[in-house]
C-alpha cells in the first residue's frame, strides 16, 4: 500500500510542476493580449499577494516574541488589489500585471484602471487604459489620495513608498475649481505641479472659461499659483491676462483675501472706487470686512462688516457704515454730510433659563437721503428705524420670569427719536387656585401679575410754559442729540413703573355660550405729578410739577359671550357646487370702567381755562410714560358679528373616493364691530368697523377690504358773506334723511401671484435649494446653512429658471371722507414678475403706477442669463430718483455665486 502512495504522489508531482513552471513563466508586455488565465488562477473579490509567503515567515517568528524583535518593513499597512480578467506575476522581474476593472489600495491610496503594473522591486505603481482594435481606450486611470480625485487620460506613474507621482494629461478638483495639466507631478504633501495646464470652476468637459498658463503649482488648502496666464472663454483667447496669480483655495469658512471692488459714476460725487478692502477670516467663529469707498469729488466712507456664530449657543452679525462728502468748492450747489449706520443681530439657540438677543438699526437721519444702493430700493425709502436689545430669564420651578429691555425707535421723515433706557419687566404666569373645585367658574379662575418699569428719553421738546395740547397738531419741535443737549434730554425724560393684574374666569352658559368675566386692576407709580392753574395775564393755563411719590390706581372690568351657529345649504348630487356652509360667531360684551377723573380721586384737578371762566379736567399724568387713569364713565357693550362662507365643489382633477370633493373659500372672513356707551351723554354709538377678506383661483388672489362707517349726521351751517361750516350733531344718519351711515375711511387690497407653479413659500425655496445642494455633493454645515438663508432672504440671488413665467400684482386703493365732506382718494398698482425667453435668458421687472399723479413709479427692468458656470444680471432703473443700471456677472460656486465681475453706474443727483 505504502508503495502504490509513493506511486501516485510522483504522477502527480510530474504532471502539476510543468503547469506551475507555465504559470509562472515571465509575460512580456507586448505579449499580454494572448495570454489566457486559467480559470483556476481567478482571483476571488479581494486577494493578499504574498499571502503565503508572509504567512509562512511569520508562524517561524512565533517563538521570538518573547524577544521583542519585531520585522521592519518600508510598507506600513496592508496592500489590497484585484483584477476581474486577470493577475499575472513575473518574478523574475518582481511585477504583477493586473488586467481590466483592476485596483491597487494601500493606506489612503486607491488606483483604479483597465492596466495597472506593479513593480515591487522600486516599489512603484503604472497604470494606463486599454486601447482595442479599433484605436477606442476605454478603463483610464481614476487615482484618489488623501481625499484628492485625479482623473487621468493618459498615464501614471506613482512611488507609493514616497507618495510622489507623474501623470500625463489629468484632470483634478481642488475646492470649487477644476486643474488640468499636460504632465502633473504630485509630492508627497499632496502639492501639484502642473505643465501646460489650466484652471477653472466650470465642471464641463470643454469648460466656458479658463485661465491657461504653461506653470501652474497648487498647494491643497492653500492656494494655486500661476506664472503669466491668460482668460479664455469658450476657448478663445482674450488679452485679459497678469504677469502672474494668486487663486485661493482654502475652504470658503476659512479663506482671508482681498476683496475687489467695484467702480461707477454718479452725477454729483463723479467716479467711484467701492468696497475695496480686506476679508479676514479670524478663525472658526467670526469672519470681519474692512472696505473702503472713494470718490473723485471728494468723498469717501468706510465699512466694516463682521459675523459670528458659536455652535449651540449664537450667531449674529454687526455693521457699521460711516460716509463723508464735502463738494469742491466750484459747485453751484455743494452738497456737505457726515452720516453713518450702525446694525447689530445677535440670535441666541433656545438652551438654559436665560436668553440674550439684539436687533439693532440705528444711524443718521440723512443717510438715507445721501447713501443710495441701487440694488434695495426699500432702503431708500425706509420711514422708521428700529432697535432693541433684550435680555429674559425664566425662574425654573416659579411662574415667574424677567425680562430687560433697550429700546431705539427713529423717524427718518421728522428726525423724532425716542429711547427706552430701559424698560425692566418681571411677570406671573397665570395660577388657577381653585383648580380642583367642581363649580365651574371657581375651578377656571384664574390671576397673573405683570410689573413693568420704564425710563424713557425722547428729543421732542416740551412747552416749557403753558399745557401741551396734543390736538395742536404740526411738526414737533426737536431737540439734536449732541453731547451739549445731554442735560436738557434728561430733563425730558419720563419715568415711572406699572402694575397689572388680570383676573378672569372661562365657563358655559345654556349648554351653547361661553362666558367671559374678567376684571383687570392697574396701578401706576410715578416720582412726580402737576399742578396747574390759571394765568390771567396770559388766558392760559400753566402747570407747576411737583416731586413726590404719586400712585394712580384703577380698574376695568367686563363679561363677554360667545357662541357659533352653523348653516348648511345643499345642492343637488349632480350640480358642481355640493355644499355651502355659513360659519356665524357672534361676541356680546359689556364693560364697565368708573369715573376717575372725580375730583374725589385726586388724578384729575378742573381748573378754569379762558376769561370767561369755562373750566375743564386736567390729568396730574398728562405726558408721562404710562399717561394717567382714563377720563369719564363707561358702560359700554361691544357687538362683533364674524361670517364664514365655504363651499364644497366636486374635484375636477381628482374623482376618487378620498379626493372627490375638495373645499373652497367664499367668504374667508366678514366682520362687523361696533359699540354702544350707555354712560356717555352723547354720540353713544361708536362707527361700524367692517372689514372683509377673501382669495380666489387657488387663494392666488386675495382681497382685502375695510371701511369705517359714521352713523351720525352732519349739519351745515353759513353765516351770510362767511364760510360753510360742518358739525356732527347726535342724531342718528337714517332720521336725518342722511342714509344708514357716512363713509369715513374705506381701503382696498387685491394681490395676485400668478405661475404655473403654486407660489412657494420661504421655507419651501430653502428646502429645495438645500436638496439641490446636497445632490451635487454639497455638505450642509454652519457655513453652508447661513449662506442658503441667505439666498432666501435675498430673492434676487436666486432664479428658479424651471419657472417660465411668474407675476405679481397688487393693487391698493385708500378712500376718506372728512365731516367738510372733503374727499381724498389715493390708489396706486405694482406689478412684478419675470419671464422666460429662452431657457437660458430670462426678463424681470418691477413697476407701478400712481393714479392720482398719473406717473409710473420706481421701475426696474432687469436681463439674466444663465452661463451654466457663470450667471449674467443686468439691472437698470430708467427714471426716477434713483435712476442707474448695473451690470453683474458672477462665478457660480456650489452654493451661490460668491466672485462678481461688476460694472456699476448711477445717474442720482443728490
Amino acid at each position: 500500500m505504502s508503495g502504490f502512495r509513493i506511486l501516485f504522489f510522483l504522477f502527480t508531482w510530474l504532471w502539476i510542476f510543468p503547469q506551475l513552471a507555465l504559470a509562472q513563466r515571465p509575460v512580456q508586455p507586448p505579449r499580454e493580449k494572448v495570454l489566457i488565465a486559467p480559470d483556476t488562477l481567478t482571483q476571488p473579490e479581494r486577494t493578499l499577494p504574498l499571502a503565503d509567503t508572509l504567512a509562512a515567515r511569520q508562524d517561524t517568528l512565533v517563538n521570538l516574541d518573547s524577544a521583542k524583535i519585531m520585522p521592519t518593513s518600508d510598507i506600513q499597512t496592508d496592500i489590497l488589489y484585484f483584477a476581474e480578467d486577470s493577475i499575472i506575476t513575473d518574478f523574475t522581474e518582481n511585477k504583477v500585471y493586473l488586467y481590466k476593472k483592476a485596483w491597487f489600495e494601500y493606506g489612503e491610496m486607491k488606483l483604479e484602471a483597465d492596466r495597472i503594473v506593479i513593480d515591487w522591486k522600486n516599489s512603484e505603481l503604472y497604470a494606463t487604459g486599454v486601447t482595442d482594435s479599433l484605436g477606442a481606450i476605454s478603463g483610464n486611470p481614476f487615482f484618489t489620495d488623501k481625499g484628492t480625485s485625479y482623473e487621468i487620460r493618459k498615464e501614471m506613474r506613482y512611488n507609493f513608498k514616497s507618495q510622489k507621482a507623474i501623470i500625463k494629461d489629468v484632470v483634478t478638483e481642488q475646492q470649487d475649481g477644476v486643474l488640468r495639466g499636460e504632465t502633473i507631478k504630485k509630492t508627497a504633501d499632496g502639492s501639484i505641479y502642473l505643465d501646460h495646464g489650466y484652471y477653472t470652476t466650470c465642471k464641463l468637459t470643454k469648460p466656458h472659461w479658463h485661465i491657461s498658463s504653461n506653470k501652474i503649482k497648487s498647494i491643497p488648502g492653500k492656494q494655486v499659483v500661476s506664472g503669466p496666464f491668460n482668460l479664455y472663454f469658450n476657448g478663445i483667447p482674450t488679452p485679459l491676462g497678469l504677469p502672474f496669480g494668486l487663486i485661493p483655495d482654502t475652504p470658503e469658512e476659512k479663506a482671508s483675501g482681498l476683496i475687489f471692488p467695484s467702480y461707477g459714476q454718479e452725477q454729483v460725487r463723479g467716479l467711484s472706487l467701492r468696497d475695496l478692502g480686506w476679508y479676514f477670516a479670524i478663525n472658526d467663529y467670526i469672519h470681519a470686512r474692512l472696505t473702503t469707498d472713494i470718490y473723485s469729488k471728494g468723498g469717501w466712507g468706510i465699512k466694516s462688516q463682521a459675523v459670528y456664530t458659536k455652535r449651540y449657543r449664537f450667531n449674529g452679525g454687526f455693521n457699521i457704515d460711516y460716509q463723508k462728502f464735502v463738494s469742491p468748492e466750484t459747485e453751484l450747489n455743494p452738497v456737505n454730510y457726515n452720516t453713518f449706520r450702525v446694525q447689530w443681530n445677535h440670535s441666541p439657540i433656545t438652551r438654559g433659563t436665560g436668553k440674550f438677543s439684539a436687533s439693532v438699526n440705528a444711524g443718521s437721519t440723512s443717510y438715507f437721503n445721501n447713501v443710495v444702493n441701487v440694488n434695495n430700493f426699500a432702503n431708500n425709502v425706509t420711514a422708521d428705524l428700529n432697535s432693541n436689545i433684550s435680555y429674559s430669564k425664566t425662574f425654573s420651578g416659579t411662574p415667574f420670569s424677567m425680562s430687560a429691555n433697550f429700546r431705539h425707535s427713529q423717524s427718518v421723515q421728522t428726525g423724532e427719536v425716542r429711547l427706552d433706557l430701559p424698560t425692566i419687566a418681571v411677570n406671573m404666569n397665570r395660577q388657577s387656585p381653585f383648580r380642583n373645585v367642581k363649580f365651574e367658574p371657581l375651578k377656571t379662575l384664574n390671576v397673573a401679575w405683570n410689573f413693568n418699569m420704564q425710563n424713557t428719553i425722547s428729543n421732542r421738546r416740551q412747552q416749557e410754559l403753558g399745557v401741551n395740547n396734543p390736538d395742536l397738531g404740526g411738526a414737533p419741535s426737536l431737540i439734536d442729540f449732541t453731547v451739549e443737549n445731554f442735560g436738557l434730554l434728561l430733563k425730558n425724560a419720563t419715568n415711572g413703573a406699572k402694575n397689572t393684574i388680570p383676573l378672569s374666569s372661562n365657563f358655559t352658559l345654556f349648554n351653547y355660550f361661553t362666558g367671559t368675566a374678567s376684571v383687570t386692576y392697574n396701578e401706576l407709580w410715578y416720582l412726580q405729578r402737576i399742578n396747574y392753574y390759571y394765568n390771567p395775564s396770559e388766558e392760559r393755563v400753566d402747570r407747576i410739577v411737583e416731586d413726590g411719590f404719586n400712585r394712580v390706581g384703577f380698574y376695568t372690568s367686563s363679561f363677554a359671550m360667545n357662541t357659533n351657529f352653523y348653516g348648511f345649504y345643499n345642492f343637488k348630487p349632480s350640480s358642481k357646487i355640493q355644499t355651502i356652509r355659513h360659519h356665524i360667531a357672534p361676541t356680546f360684551a359689556f364693560n364697565y370702567t368708573p369715573d376717575f377723573s372725580d375730583p374725589s380721586f385726586g388724578y384729575y384737578q378742573e381748573v378754569q381755562v379762558d376769561k370767561s371762566g369755562r373750566t375743564q379736567r386736567f390729568s396730574r399724568q398728562q405726558g408721562f410714560v404710562f399717561g394717567g387713569a382714563p377720563l369719564g364713565e363707561s358702560r359700554s357693550l361691544s357687538i362683533g358679528i364674524r361670517n364664514v362662507l365655504e363651499a364644497k365643489i366636486l374635484n375636477a382633477k381628482d374623482s376618487t373616493s378620498e379626493n372627490a370633493t375638495k373645499k373652497i373659500p367664499l367668504l374667508e372672513s366678514f366682520n362687523i364691530n361696533t359699540n354702544y356707551n350707555f354712560a356717555a351723554d352723547s354720540f353713544q354709538l361708536s362707527p361700524f368697523q367692517i372689514s372683509a377678506r377673501t382669495s380666489f383661483f387657488d387663494r392666488k388672489l386675495s382681497v382685502n377690504l375695510t371701511s369705517n362707517i359714521d352713523p351720525y349726521a352732519v349739519q351745515s351751517s353759513s353765516e351770510e358773506g362767511g364760510p360753510t361750516t360742518f358739525r356732527r350733531i347726535n342724531q342718528f344718519t337714517w332720521k336725518n334723511g342722511q342714509g344708514i351711515g357716512a363713509i369715513r375711511n374705506a381701503s382696498l387690497n387685491m394681490n395676485a401671484s400668478i405661475n404655473p407653479r403654486s407660489g412657494q413659500s420661504p421655507g419651501e425655496v430653502r428646502d429645495e435649494i438645500t436638496q439641490d445642494f446636497i445632490q451635487r455633493g454639497g455638505v450642509v454645515d454652519e457655513f453652508a446653512q447661513n449662506e442658503i438663508n441667505r439666498i432666501v432672504s435675498d430673492p434676487s440671488q436666486y432664479i428658479d429658471w424651471d419657472i417660465p413665467w411668474n407675476m405679481t400684482v397688487g393693487y391698493n386703493l385708500a378712500y376718506s371722507r372728512q365731516i367738510n365732506n372733503n374727499e381724498n382718494i389715493t390708489q396706486s398698482m405694482n406689478i412684478s414678475g419675470d419671464v422666460s425667453i429662452s431657457e437660458k435668458w430670462k426678463i424681470n421687472f418691477n413697476t407701478g403706477y400712481d393714479f392720482q399723479t398719473a406717473e409710473l413709479t420706481q421701475t426696474m427692468i432687469g436681463i439674466a442669463r444663465d452661463l451654466h458656470c457663470w450667471q449674467m444680471n443686468v439691472n437698470w432703473v430708467p427714471f426716477g430718483r434713483f435712476t442707474s443700471y448695473n451690470i453683474d456677472i458672477r462665478v457660480k460656486s456650489s452654493i451661490l455665486q460668491d466672485l462678481k465681475v461688476s460694472r456699476r453706474r448711477s445717474f442720482f443727483d443728490f
